[in-house]
């Protein structure tokens, strides 16, 4: 037996090395803390002339393997003793810890590996070459910390090399520190920080904030902690709490703090807990950077502390270099803090503070709702989601629960007539003039429509684009609410307050969703499986994010026609082997009525077929159709589904208690948000691929850690997901596809844990590879040919805005892999991009947008925009695409992505669940219909596959047009689906018009044959019952969706041979006109 050998490689090589160019000395000390370092040097300057020399460097500047390599050669190989000091154990600096290690032994340099916590650590303990009573010893000298004793470690280690020094053990410190005091009639404000800042006489941002805080009528107290998973500090913690019930926590403090039974210690304060950044870079990298901050900064600082549900704040405070000391040949790092963060932080926890103390009957709210995507009859829009029913609904909870609604019941109806503008206007005035704002007042709640964000005409090509600020009308708007609120709630999936200019996260004060909110709570009901923009909304708003279910889900059926066929295929089959003259009827009825109502051309049957083999594709196509997952109407939030919804959530779930508690959990978070006390986390996802976690909602959504991406379960659905496009094209075309673009978007990678990008990877034969312990993806490894049974594909990834925010590092992974493929010593027929590289090709192959766009505007424009063709459309396409990210410079102006679309054979657009569809919104067709029309206009005619992952043993790839052609059949014109849609009245229809829409958009960039149209038309127009029903409950919706199909005819979109289509759509759009 052979063992085939793969090729590994690790993140950390696609970090820049450098040379830290310090010479060699007695002592070194590396750790990732700033605050180890600097009060290292500031208890060795003391007595410099007794000590040992000393260098001291941060772990931070030595993470690519040739810095490490460098440094261990010219420093740690020269000293006597080496202590590193590793936050988050052995596998966060590995190979540096072994590399260290191993030069110990071989040259008999004392070398002690501490953990950078108060918990032990056997594996750090392992590769030290210190006996274990003198690391122990040093080990407490840290733990305790404090310039008294950090002075007495290095006197200690003095004498382990020789020198006679006098030592005193380590003296306790205490596990918890307070500075303040509560103060009679103030609500109390905790804040919570590292010991290791305080020991270090590094707490000037946190002394600011607590004057910030003072002045903002609060009582601060802050309490100085090793890490709140300290055993020794959670009792005295839990007492800080409970003598003084704090209003509200602010947590400077990194990474979760869960325990194994998921509660944190600041849970018993029942508290929203802010987390406010005390960020590792330096101010002007936050300046200059639209990320806002680094990779590092975002997992540690973000990321891993939404799991506890804490609420995402400014960053107050960037680290700043002291001069060097050339006898240390360091310098010293400390945090300075930024006076107007603290100030926006310190009003924004007074703001929660006084949401607490006021009482319900006293609070003054707003219920805000999307007027999304800004077409006709769309507004109040939200994924998935009833908005006039959910308003009613909450307005009733509140009333309920001992708010002021005015005294009445409110009913969806009161609603709708907010969404046509039929309530009273109140006068807002905006750079000299005033314009009449629809408000519906409820007592003390507000309900309205968000303001258009920009000019009418203009207004949904601007809805993402965080280059454009928002109007003045918009501005004033906002400001009009906050002198009358204290407390917003913004319903459903989403708005356009998160995606104004500015920073992706650690906002700025000219950042526009602050400059426009101010520090103003924002409490969110999102839908469950968004996780991407529901992160959005987080990290911008600082909101609360209360999942909501998805809404109800049913296999589409057959209806009409196609079920009058599946009637005589099945007696076919019954006849089958009987009466021959019967069998060649039935053949020849079955093939004719198929290519008279369009199915034919569906299943791509050609003229002339053998009848047997056209009835099995017809047949399976048929079942496709029925098995397709639809909606069958609306959520309404903190509204149980009937009976039989909760049935087909719990057999996908496998959760029926979870799910049958949800609705109370809605409503029970939302009370518990507008009372500012915790609202316990939760992960988003999909329900109907078996995430029985995401449920029960009504919790605070959380995402994954983007260093895990793609997780293991992950990487063997994407396996799968790659070997299946790879079988559809041999299938198409009788050999693998050469070169792929495959869309990648961030609440995709969120749900799954990165399927989609694993499968990226094996297109190139490349694997993930994770560290064992904390399941961080710390490489790749290339697999080899043989393993492969196919060539290597030369793949390109079209990433979205959201995850070129989201996933900085899996961007350089992907490149990193690519390159290193490409560096293979493999012929041109096994492995096109070491052909590239051969060639002096540009090796670049993830391209997206400008940093702070969003989107790919090809849908966009051929809805709202003025195109004349599809190839306008193609060129919008492109020119959103204009720079490449990963490689040697992380982001740069590129046109690579041309050559790529020129020389792709097949897009990928990767759909990982049930609850969506490619016509549920414009999103798909402005990618894979954007990139359709780009390629034709390049002279190129790729594939293009939908990739249906939802069912992950079992993935499906079909062309685009297949999967257009399934959803028009088994949705969009289904009459149980129109149905459903029709019962939720005003909101339902915008359904209908999102999904034309979308057909329309496909239309425009890819081609969608007529006999779809025709079908669309019958169903929504020509259906008097279904006409009239739109007619009255959204009239404005209704035009619509008449005005679009009126505008693929003329465009020459959809040619049709019934006479009376133009008619018809013209008699609507007058009838909604009266």
């Amino acid at each position: 037996m052979h063992v085939l050998a793969t090729e590994l490689a690790t993140l950390e090589e696609a970090d820049v090395a450098v040379d830290l160019g310090q010479s060699p000395a007695d002592i070194v000390v590396l750790s990732f803390s700033d605050s180890d370092l600097s009060a290292l040097a500031a208890a060795w300057q003391q007595e410099a002339d007794r000590l040992p020399t000393m260098r001291l460097a941060s772990l931070k500047r030595l993470k690519h393997p040739m810095s490490v390599d460098l440094y261990v050669e010219s420093v740690v190989a020269h000293a006597r003793m080496v202590i590193v000091r590793c936050l988050g154990g052995l596998d966060y600096w590995r190979y540096g810890l072994e590399h260290i290690a191993d030069v110990a032994r071989e040259r008999g340099i004392l070398f002690a590996a501490l953990p950078g916590d108060d918990r032990a650590d056997p594996r750090l303990a392992s590769v030290s070459t210190l006996a274990a009573g003198p690391l122990a010893t040093i080990d407490r000298f840290f733990r305790e910390g404090g310039p008294d004793n950090l002075r007495q470690a290095l006197r200690y280690v003095g004498t382990l090399l020789g020198r006679d020094l006098d030592w005193t053990p380590p003296a306790p410190v205490g596990p918890v520190s307070v500075l303040g005091r509560a103060q009679q009639g103030r609500p109390v404000a905790l804040i919570v920080f590292y010991r290791a800042n305080l020991m270090a006489a590094d707490i000037a941002p946190i002394t600011a904030l607590m004057e910030a805080l003072e002045r903002q009528g609060l009582a601060p107290l802050a309490v100085a902690v090793n890490s709140l998973k300290d055993p020794l500090a959670r009792p005295e913690l839990k007492t800080l709490i409970a003598a003084h019930r704090p209003a509200v926590i602010l947590n400077t403090t990194a990474f979760s703090a869960r325990a194994e039974n998921d509660t944190t210690v600041l849970d018993d304060a029942d508290a929203p807990v802010l987390q406010v950044v005390l960020s590792g870079s330096p101010r002007a990298a936050w300046e200059d950077s639209q990320r806002g901050l680094s990779p590092a900064d975002l997992a540690m600082n973000v990321v891993l502390p939404e799991l506890d549900g804490r609420l995402l704040t400014r960053a107050i405070s960037f680290k700043a270099e002291t001069p060097a000391d050339p006898r240390l040949e360091f310098a010293s790092v400390s945090h300075e803090p930024v006076a107007d963060r603290i100030d926006y932080v310190a009003r924004l926890a007074t703001a929660w503070a006084k949401l607490r103390h006021t009482a319900r009957q006293d609070r003054r709210l707003a219920l805000v709702l999307s007027d999304y995507p800004a077409r006709g009859g769309r507004t109040g829009y939200a994924v998935g989601l009833d908005t006039a029913a959910s308003a009613a609904e909450i307005l009733s909870l509140l009333k309920a629960e001992g708010y002021d609604t005015g005294g009445r019941d409110w009913s969806a109806a009161d609603i709708e007539r907010l969404l046509m503008g039929d309530v009273e206007h109140v006068d807002v005035s905006a750079a000299g003039d005033t314009f009449g704002l629809p408000v519906l007042r409820c007592g003390k709640v507000l309900v309205l429509l968000q303001p258009d964000r920009g000019a009418i005409g203009d207004r949904k090509s601007g809805y993402h684009d965080t280059s454009r600020p928002p109007s003045p009308a918009y501005v004033a708007v906002y400001a009009w609410l906050r002198e009358r609120i204290d407390a917003l709630v913004h319903l459903g999936t989403h708005g356009t307050l998160e995606w104004l200019p500015g920073k992706a996260l650690a906002l700025s004060a000219e950042c526009w969703p602050e400059v426009v909110l101010g520090p103003l709570p924002v409490i969110y009901p999102f839908i469950v499986n968004n996780p991407g923009e529901a992160v959005q909304a987080k990290r911008r708003l600082g909101a609360i994010t209360i999942g909501h279910l998805t809404p109800p889900l049913s296999t589409a059926g057959l209806h009409g026609p196609l079920a009058e066929l599946e009637g005589i295929i099945e007696e076919y089959a019954a006849a089958d082997g009987l009466d021959r003259r019967r069998l060649a009827f039935l053949e020849d009825e079955i093939v004719e009525r198929a290519w008279t109502n369009g199915l034919a051309a569906d299943c791509g049957l050609v003229k002339g077929e053998p009848n047997r083999q056209a009835i099995a594709k017809l047949d399976a196509q048929l079942c496709d159709i029925k098995e397709l997952s639809i909606r069958d109407g609306l959520h309404i939030f903190g509204r149980s589904p009937d009976e039989e919804t909760m049935r087909l959530l719990a057999a996908a779930t496998g959760a029926e208690a979870a799910v049958r508690a949800s609705a109370d959990c809605e409503r029970a978070a939302l009370i518990a948000a507008l009372d500012a006390r915790r609202v316990a986390p939760g992960p988003a996802g999909a329900p109907s691929r078996g995430r029985a976690d995401v449920l029960p909602t009504g919790r605070n959504l959380t995402s994954i850690d983007p260093r895990a991406i793609p997780t293991r379960t992950a990487a063997a659905i994407g396996v799968r997901a790659a070997d299946e496009v790879v079988r559809r094209y041999l299938q198409d075309h009788g050999e693998p596809p050469r070169a792929l673009v495959i869309d990648l978007w961030a609440s995709a990678s969120l749900r799954t844990g990165g399927d989609d990008l694993a499968q990226a990877l094996w297109y190139l034969g490349v694997k993930p590879t994770w560290d064992k312990a904390s399941s961080r993806v710390t490489g790749i490894e290339i697999m080899p040919l043989a393993t492969l049974d196919r060539p290597r594909i030369d793949v390109t990834l079209r990433i979205s805005g959201l995850f070129r925010d989201i996933f900085e590092a899996q961007i350089a992974l992907f490149d990193m892999a690519v390159r290193r493929v490409a560096a293979l010593d493999e012929p041109a027929e096994d492995n096109p991009l070491a052909e590239a590289l051969r060639n002096g090709a540009d090796l670049a192959r993830v391209f997206g947008g400008a940093p702070g766009s969003y989107g790919a505007q090809a849908a966009d424009t051929a809805l709202d925009g003025q195109w004349r063709d599809r190839a306008a459309l193609g060129e919008v396409y492109l020119a959103a695409v204009t720079h490449a990210y990963g490689g040697v410079v992380a982001v740069q102006p590129s046109e690579g992505f041309r050559d790529r679309v020129s020389e792709a054979n097949v897009l990928v657009h990767p759909q990982d669940d049930r609850e969506r569809d490619i016509l549920d919104g414009d999103g798909v067709a402005d990618f894979a219909g954007g990139f359709a029309a780009a390629a034709a206009l390049l002279g190129n005619e790729p594939e293009l596959y939908h990739l249906d992952t939802s069912q992950t043993e079992n993935p499906k790839a079909r062309r685009i047009a297949e999967e257009i052609a399934r959803v028009v059949r088994g949705r969009l014109t289904n009459p149980r689906w129109l149905s459903g849609m029709l019962n939720h009245g005003h909101r339902g229809v915008a359904e209908i018009a999102q999904a034309v829409d979308a057909l329309y958009a496909f239309a425009a960039t890819a081609g969608v044959p007529g006999h779809l149209f025709d079908a669309t038309h019958a169903a929504l127009i020509a259906d008097d019952a279904v006409r009239s029903a739109m007619l009255q409950k959204n009239p404005a919706a209704a035009a619509a969706i008449a005005a679009r199909l009126h505008d693929a005819l003329g465009r020459g979109l959809w040619v049709t041979r019934r006479n009376a289509v133009d008619h018809d759509l013209q008699r609507l759009m007058a009838e909604a006109g009266r």
